[in-house]
């Protein structure tokens, strides 16, 4: 120690000395070992506290002037102008060089142990910038942007001791010095929303030269303010690796939380002529709601445009150039021809795509607005003729145990189907996000859909199996579609208008319990092939022409919308709300139903009279009903009601 240093120190070494200024003691106590580490081991004290190298006296009896740093440091000085908004010597708050380098303990910043190694960089800034009166007095508008930095993929790089990752002096420096740091209204700051790009090229410098390129680049050099910048779609602190799932350039997410706020903007769409509601159709199509089941295979919007040169189908070097697409298209389908990739990803809002899915989305629609109106129509011109005709008093066994187990199935596995199939199409309704809207909710949702689609599967194979018994050879001669059921139709419609005075009588299946039977075998033929080959989708893709998966899609979509209605309508009028059996048939879970209502609604299927009936069961007593003492056994509809 030379004897300038040694004369500081006998006062200085000692926190005693200062015990009465409280935490402001810290920065006056100084130490040999502070001293031989720091960056100025070889100054003197007065090198910096110029105003006492003439005292002749200690302890001096004022404090020293403030320390001025740019006497040496010429070009940090020279550069520290402005610190964000605040200007040097005007600005209040504005952070001295002791705020960010510290005192007597200045280390180079190589040292692990500075304040301003990328290690410590983080704390260091957000001794400020994690303030919230500071943050809030300067109308900052992120609060917790350090907390942000820490969990980005940068700052766990950069913390992890990585020191090639960025950290704030990387993105915030501006001419090359961490002293020059410009607010963002500044033309010259390098988070400047026209310099950003430059800003991340210092590191990514190959995905700055294909975002120059991209028709994003070519409108942020031309000067439009509405183009996007790296920022604007992969967050700003909070930066997380596209392979995070939270991530908003994520496989699954790019499309929706990336995309979409430029390309369903209408002004934006105006502005450059852009066609609107792409988004809508990308995710009615099987790629979108592939992607929402978390599938991370599938095509997004990146997958076909690219992510950062992103060209108009006008640029022969795009990748959705007419003579491009078949490349583009062949990194998921390596077999795709020509004319299959030319097909437009891309139309009116709605599941359909190719001709044929339209065709046959028509055929539904027409199918649906005409089955559905005329069921509503039949069972209004119903209600008002059985309004008064509700008497619940004798019972009669209408369904065996095996019956009604195959409807709780059925019944169960159906609700199922419904619910997770129409939360994925309608994923942003409230009712999907209360059941589906936690974390990982929708992988669980794809799961549940195809479990239940299995159990309905293994219900259909346990009817088939019923049908070969004794009771289900019967069942099935019953059901059997015939000639007077069309007639009793008619004749039915008839008696609701008043036309006739009679009602037709029905066996043991009426026209209803019919049409809701074969209406069944014939959905569940559909939602199963179409289901199964939009679950096996690599077999279809490789089995069939390119717009079949779009057929599928369509089949499912609009037959579950279809069977829906129907249930909702048909099925649940006559089970339920009809005032002959309100509040409901109760053989669903009992096995037995009103005698009064059995006879009023099948009596073609009675004994002659009352008298013959001796084994009828009423509340209190048991015994065979009038079906097992004609000899066929209990009766049952055909959907076990």
């Amino acid at each position: 120690m030379n004897a300038g240093k040694s004369v500081c120190t006998d006062c200085h070494s000692d926190r005693s000395t200062f015990s009465d200024l409280g935490t402001r003691a810290d920065s006056l106590v100084v130490t040999e070992d502070s001293l031989s580490l720091s960056a100025h081991a070889g100054l003197e004290c007065t090198s910096c506290h110029t105003d006492l190298a003439g005292v002749a006296d200690f302890p001096h009896a004022s404090p020293p002037a403030k320390v001025n740093c740019g006497s040496c440091h010429t070009d940090a000085a020279a550069a520290f102008q402005w610190h964000g908004h605040l200007k040097v010597g005007v600005g209040q708050d504005i952070p001295t060089c002791a705020d960010c380098h510290g005192t007597h303990d200045i280390r180079p910043s190589s040292d692990n142990q500075s304040r301003v190694n990328p290690l410590n960089l983080p704390q260091t800034c957000g001794r400020c910038h994690e303030n919230l009166d500071l943050v809030r007095k300067h109308q900052i508008p992120l609060e917790k942007p350090v907390e942000l930095f820490k969990s980005s993929i940068h700052g766990r790089a950069s913390l992890g001791g990585i020191h090639l990752a960025a950290t704030c002096n990387d993105c915030h420096s501006t001419g090359g010095t961490a002293h020059s740091i410009l607010s963002a209204g500044n033309v010259l700051s390098s988070i400047n929303h026209y310099n950003i790009p430059k800003t991340c090229g210092r590191c990514h410098s190959n995905v700055e030269h294909d975002y120059w390129e991209g028709v994003h680049g070519k409108l942020t050099a031309q000067g439009e303010a509405d183009s996007p910048v790296c920022t604007d779609c992969h967050g700003e602190h909070g930066i997380l690796s596209p392979s995070d799932p939270r991530s908003p350039v994520s496989r699954t997410r790019v499309a929706e939380a990336t995309c979409t706020p430029c390309h369903e903007s209408a002004r934006l769409n105006e502005k450059y002529g852009v066609p609107t509601g792409q988004l809508k159709t990308w995710v009615d199509s099987y790629h979108g709601l592939k992607s929402r089941t978390g599938d991370v295979t599938v095509a997004n919007c990146a997958s076909c445009h690219g992510a950062h040169r992103i060209l108009p189908h006008t640029d022969p070097t795009s990748s959705i150039y007419p003579d491009n697409l078949q490349k583009t298209c062949g990194h998921c389908h390596p077999a795709i021809s020509a004319a299959a990739a030319r097909a437009p990803i891309h139309g009116e809002p709605g599941v359909s795509r190719t001709v044929a899915a339209r065709v046959v989305q028509r055929i539904y629609i027409l199918a649906i607005i005409v089955i559905i109106g005329a069921m509503v129509v039949h069972w209004l011109l119903d209600l008002r003729k059985q309004i008064h005709l509700v008497n619940l008093k004798k019972q009669i066994v209408r369904m065996t145990l095996n019956e009604m187990w195959q409807h709780v199935f059925l019944m169960t596995t159906f609700i199922v189907l419904v619910i997770t199939g129409f939360a994925l199409r309608f994923s942003e309704a409230w009712w999907v996000r209360l059941m589906f809207g936690w974390e990982g909710g929708f992988p669980v949702r794809g799961v549940v859909h195809r479990t239940a689609a299995v159990l309905f599967i293994l219900t259909v194979i346990w009817h088939v199996g019923y049908l070969t018994t004794a009771r289900g050879r019967r069942f099935a001669v019953d059901i059997r579609p015939r000639v007077r059921d069309f007639t009793q139709f008619r004749q039915m419609v008839a008696y609701n208008l008043n036309l006739q005075t009679d009602r037709p009588a029905f066996g043991r299946f009426s026209y209803v319990e019919k049409a809701e039977y074969w209406a069944l075998v014939w959905g569940t033929v559909l939602m199963i092939v179409s289901g199964l080959f939009m679950w096996q989708e690599s077999l279809a893709v490789k089995w069939f022409p390119r717009g079949f998966l779009d057929v599928m899609l369509v089949i499912h979509y609009y037959e579950a919308w279809l069977a829906t209605l129907a249930i909702a309508i048909w099925h649940l009028y006559s089970t339920v709300f009809s005032p002959g059996v309100y509040p409901m048939n109760p053989s669903w879970f009992t096995g037995k139903m009103p005698w009064d209502v059995y006879r009023h609604e099948h009596p073609a299927d009675q004994p002659p009279s009352d008298s013959g009936i001796p084994t009828l069961l009423t509340p209190t007593d048991g015994g065979p009903s009038p079906d097992e003492a004609a000899g066929r056994g209990p009766a049952s509809d055909a959907t076990g009601e």
